[in-house]
């Protein structure tokens, strides 16, 4: 399985990175858009809206939501902001959620509609602060690449380093410091604390290395790392929240999209909780 998770990785990073460092804002929002509403089909699943029609009319509202917002911060990002500060209050309001794992559990129509109305808050502040930071900084450093480019692929390195951080130190020192204490045992009993302390620190590294390049000062790198730290814990709680949507549908995986690596949910979980954390800390902290 880790070799089939390399592999994949592998394959997509490229991809991925050129886009961000190449793509004008309007054509990554774009890209970015569709695999953001691929991976609300994932999370109707999670919320048990089985019949296709019904995830087609509900998906088909949230890219109408998606243009609106276009439409609506014409010339202006303050809409954009907006969001992404919304989205930074509901994954705050989401740790109590986590706190209590049976809330919204059973499969009544009313827990489907807070699993619904959780989805469009985690999908529309990560596309608007995805947009957000790539738009910003708009002086060039090379070719097409800019200042916002850089700092949108620094987010999504400490995200990624985060995670992967997590998995290999989990792998190595799990249960080693912290004996037998679990980070979420209810929710991901495999999560460890060690793991969570391994992926920090390597998010940390990862942030304050891409921060240099961005045209960080030696004086903003403290800035850097407490930005990199807080939202690294944010893309553990985007990770935790949707382990806690499939232990309520009984499902290991969000979907089976990308080998080794099951969804595309499952991919971008910690993405959607970090966007919105590093487009609004990025602004307050004056990077």
């Amino acid at each position: 399985m880790t070799r089939t998770r390399v592999l994949a990785a592998l394959v997509m990073a490229p991809f991925a990175i050129a886009a961000i460092l190449l793509l004008p804002t309007a054509w990554l929002a774009a890209l970015a858009a569709v695999a953001l509403l691929l991976a609300l089909w994932e999370w109707f699943r999670l919320a048990e809206i089985d019949d296709t029609l019904s995830r087609t009319v509900l998906l088909a509202a949230n890219a109408l939501l998606m243009a609106l917002l276009v439409w609506a911060s014409a010339g202006s990002l303050v809409l954009l902001q907006i969001v992404a500060l919304v989205g930074v209050g509901w994954w705050l309001l989401a740790l109590l959620w986590l706190r209590g794992y049976g809330f919204a559990s059973n499969h009544e129509t009313w827990a489907r509609a807070f699993k619904l109305a959780a989805g469009t808050l985690a999908i529309l502040p990560a596309w608007c602060a995805l947009a957000l930071i790539h738009a910003q900084d708009p002086q060039p450093l090379w070719g097409p690449v800019r200042e916002g480019h850089l700092w949108l692929l620094t987010a999504l390195a400490i995200v990624w380093a985060a995670d992967s951080g997590a998995y290999f130190a989990g792998m190595k020192f799990g249960g080693q410091w912290f004996g037998s204490r679990r980070l979420a045992p209810r929710i991901s009993p495999n999560k460890t604390l060690e793991g969570l302390l391994g992926g920090l620190l390597t998010a940390i590294v990862v942030g304050l290395l891409l921060a240099a390049l961005c045209g960080a000062s030696a004086a903003q790198m403290p800035a850097v790392a407490l930005l990199a730290a807080v939202t690294a814990l944010f893309s553990v709680i985007g990770d935790l929240f949707e382990s806690l949507l499939k232990r309520h549908a009984g499902v290991k995986d969000s979907g089976q999209l990308i080998p080794g690596h099951g969804g595309v949910l499952d991919r971008l979980d910690g993405v959607l909780a970090a966007l919105p954390v590093f487009a609004i800390g990025k602004e307050l902290l004056g990077l």
